[in-house]
C-alpha cells in the first residue's frame, strides 16, 4: 500500500476505507481515483482503484460500469419497443371495424381477467366504497388526486412530443399547482381553478405520429388493448420524468397509490362494470365493443364516433333480433 500525507488507496482486489471523496488526493496516484475524486463531494464514501466504485455510507457500492449497463437496457428496451410497432398489423379492408386475430387466446385472458374481478376487484372495491349511492369519501378523493398527479409530468411529456404544447403546459402547470398549493397532489388545487385533468399516453402519441391501431388485445390484469396502446404501455415505463427523481421506496409507494386509484375507480362505476361483465349475453365482446369505441373517440373526437351498423350487437344471434 502506498501512503502520502496520511491518505491512503486500496491494491487492486481489495476495497478498506480511507479518507472521505472530498479530501484532496495525491498527486502520484493513479488516474480514476484522481478523476472520480473530483466529480464526488459526498462525505463518506471511499473509491477503490480496481473497479472505480463508489462505496457509499450504508455499505452499497455502485460502480460506473453498472450504471452504463442500466441505461443501456433502458435505451435497448425503449428500441426494442419502437421496433414492435413496425408488427403492429394492419386489419384487411373487409375486416370490418373490429380486427381481432387473436380472439381465441384473448378471450382466455378475459376469462382470467374476470375470474380476478370476482375474486380481488369486486369485493375490495366494495368494501372502500360501502354504499354504492353515496358519494367516494374523502380519503378516496384524495387518494386518486395523488395517483392522478403523479402522471401529470409523464402527461406533458406526451403532449409535448405530440406537438400540443399548450396542452403540455397546461398539465405542467397542473402538476406544479398541485405538488405545491395540493400538498403533494392530495388536493386537487388545478381542478378547482378550472384546470381539468387532460389525459393521455404514449399511445396517443403514436397515434398522432400515424401509427396503425394494430389488433385488439385482452392484457392479463390490465384488460383491453390494441397493439399500438400495448407499445406504447411499454415506452410510458421509460419515459415518466418522476421515474428517475423518485427513489425505490417512493415508486413503490407512486405504484401503490394508482393501484389503489384503480380499485376505487372500479368501485365508483361497480354498477356499469358488473353489468358488462356479468350480465352480458358476451362479456368479451361487450368489452371489445366498448373499449373501442370510447378509445377511437378519445383520439378522434366526433370523427371517430362510428354508427351503429358498424359494429356487431353480441345479443344478436342470442336472440335472434
Amino acid at each position: 500500500m502506498s501512503r502520502r500525507r496520511g491518505y491512503s488507496v486500496a491494491p487492486a482486489g481489495e476495497r478498506r476505507s480511507g479518507p472521505p471523496c472530498g479530501a484532496p488526493i495525491a498527486r502520484p496516484i493513479a488516474r480514476p481515483i484522481t478523476r472520480l475524486s473530483r466529480g464526488i463531494r459526498r462525505r463518506g464514501c471511499y473509491v477503490s482503484d480496481r473497479d472505480e466504485s463508489l462505496i457509499h455510507p450504508r455499505g452499497e457500492a455502485v460502480t460506473r460500469d453498472a450504471r452504463h449497463e442500466r441505461r443501456s437496457v433502458a435505451a435497448a428496451t425503449l428500441v426494442a419497443a419502437l421496433l414492435a410497432l413496425a408488427g403492429c398489423s394492419v386489419a384487411p379492408e373487409d375486416a370490418g371495424p373490429v380486427h381481432d386475430p387473436y380472439e381465441a387466446q384473448n378471450r382466455a385472458v378475459h376469462d382470467f381477467n374476470r375470474g380476478v374481478d370476482r375474486a380481488v376487484l369486486r369485493p375490495v372495491s366494495r368494501s372502500f366504497r360501502g354504499d354504492p349511492e353515496a358519494e367516494p369519501s374523502d380519503l378516496a378523493v384524495v387518494v386518486v388526486n395523488f395517483g392522478e398527479n403523479l402522471g401529470a409530468p409523464q402527461q406533458a411529456v406526451n403532449r409535448l412530443l405530440q406537438g400540443d404544447l399548450r396542452r403540455a403546459g397546461r398539465n405542467a402547470l397542473r402538476f406544479t399547482l398541485n405538488t405545491t398549493l395540493g400538498f403533494g397532489g392530495l388536493f386537487d388545487v388545478a381542478g378547482d381553478m378550472g384546470l381539468a385533468p387532460d389525459d393521455t399516453d404514449f399511445g396517443e402519441t403514436l397515434y398522432v405520429w400515424g401509427v396503425p391501431e394494430g389488433a385488439y388485445q385482452e392484457l392479463p390484469l390490465l384488460g383491453p388493448s390494441t397493439e399500438r396502446r400495448t407499445a406504447g404501455r411499454v415506452v410510458d415505463i421509460f419515459t415518466d420524468p418522476l421515474g428517475s427523481v423518485l427513489s425505490t421506496e417512493q415508486r413503490r409507494a407512486a405504484a401503490a397509490a394508482r393501484l389503489a386509484g384503480r380499485v376505487i375507480e372500479r368501485g365508483r362505476y361497480g354498477g356499469a362494470v358488473d353489468s358488462v361483465l356479468y350480465d352480458s349475453a358476451d362479456s368479451y365482446a361487450q368489452t371489445r365493443l366498448i373499449y373501442l369505441q370510447n378509445r377511437r373517440f378519445e383520439l378522434a373526437g366526433e370523427d371517430a364516433a362510428p354508427s351503429e351498423a358498424d359494429f356487431t350487437d353480441p345479443y344478436e344471434d342470442l336472440y335472434g333480433e
